[in-house]
């Protein structure tokens, strides 16, 4: 990892007879889960954090990369009953219990299978697709088709079924780095990663609330756009998206969209176009960003209604071609004016 450090120390006004302390702003870059990422934190006290943060890191691409041959999720994905997961598995399955409970199913990690078969997971190879073939592999979708057992050991209803916790593991790796701070007593940071964010406090230098940017859908990558602006308070941030992800079949010349709805087993786009969520943390809302996108608009607007701790900005299509948006209250409460 290449560590850049920018210190700006900021004097703080004296309380009584004490002397000042100087805050130090320091900035971490590097690359974890198959991106970079930023970490920008306020310490009066400066410590190389740079292999804690490793730790972490490391720790969540052993247990839930589904990209490491040797990660417990792929050994199970191959087969290995003998694997006893940790607590970094085991908190990543409850997320997506939770999360698929309250999506009606329309969040399931075990889609992995149909991932990679449309060509958006690890496996290479990108077979035509049947109605046939489409129809034996639904069989081994399915989140309550998998349990941990008592002893920590993983089973599986089938061998095939395959577990891929991406739509929710980058989000929680997130998490962790945030409590990793927060065990060194750092109050103020925030933590960016592929467009994912965790906040905590405030921008010292600003005196206010980090803020953060809801990507227009006509975004370049080399120039980023924005439709919003929004204040994190405590809280994660992390957004999902067909307007990039996308495989054309080189046969057939089917567009083929990265969010499977695992109900159909398509891998088709619903009339939700880009997915925005702020939740209490950021695998939470990476989770839920990546279930409205297959759920379609009226059942991704019932489940944020029910859900009081989440914040949601969706882009849809209307009547074909027209994009619209919606907004949550909550979301509208955050935005910036």
């Amino acid at each position: 990892m290449k560590k850049m450090l920018l210190l700006i120390c900021i004097a703080l006004l004296s309380i009584g007879c004490s002397q000042p302390k100087e805050v130090i702003l320091m900035i971490y870059k590097g690359q974890a889960f198959g991106t970079t990422y930023s970490i920008q934190l306020y310490t009066d006290d400066y410590r190389d954090l740079e292999n804690g943060i490793e730790a972490v890191i490391y720790d969540v691409n052993k247990s839930v990369s589904t990209y490491m041959p040797e990660s417990d999720i792929s050994k199970i994905n191959r087969g290995d009953t003998t694997v006893v997961v940790d607590d970094i598995f085991k908190e990543v399955f409850r997320i997506s219990e939770t999360v698929y409970t309250n999506s009606s199913g329309y969040f399931d990690p075990t889609v992995g299978t149909l991932r990679n078969a449309y060509g958006f997971g690890v496996e290479t190879s990108k077979p035509i697709l049947t109605a046939q073939k489409l129809d034996s592999l639904r069989e081994f979708v399915g989140f309550r088709k998998v349990n941990i057992l008592a002893d920590g050991t993983i089973r599986k209803t089938h061998p095939s079924v395959y577990l891929d916790f991406n739509a929710v593991a980058k989000g929680y790796g997130i998490d962790l780095l945030g409590n990793f701070l927060d065990s060194k007593n750092i109050d103020n940071y925030v933590i960016e990663l592929g467009g994912e964010i965790v906040a905590k406090g405030k921008n010292v230098n600003r005196e206010q609330l980090w803020t953060a940017g809801v990507e227009t859908i006509d975004s370049k990558v080399e120039h980023r756009t924005y439709a919003a602006l929004v204040a994190l308070d405590n809280e994660g941030m992390a957004a999902s998206g067909n307007y990039r992800k996308f495989r054309i079949d080189s046969v057939t010349g089917n567009k083929f969209v990265h969010t499977i709805n695992p109900l159909t087993g398509l891998a088709e786009a619903s009339d939700v176009t880009s997915a925005t969520v702020i939740a209490p943390t950021c695998a939470l809302a990476d989770a839920y960003a990546t279930a409205f996108m297959a759920m379609g608009l009226e059942r991704s607007k019932a489940v944020i209604a029910r859900q009081e701790n989440i914040a949601a900005y969706l882009t849809f299509i209307e009547d074909g071609t027209i994009t619209g948006a919606y907004i949550s209250q909550k979301f509208k409460n955050k935005m910036v004016k």
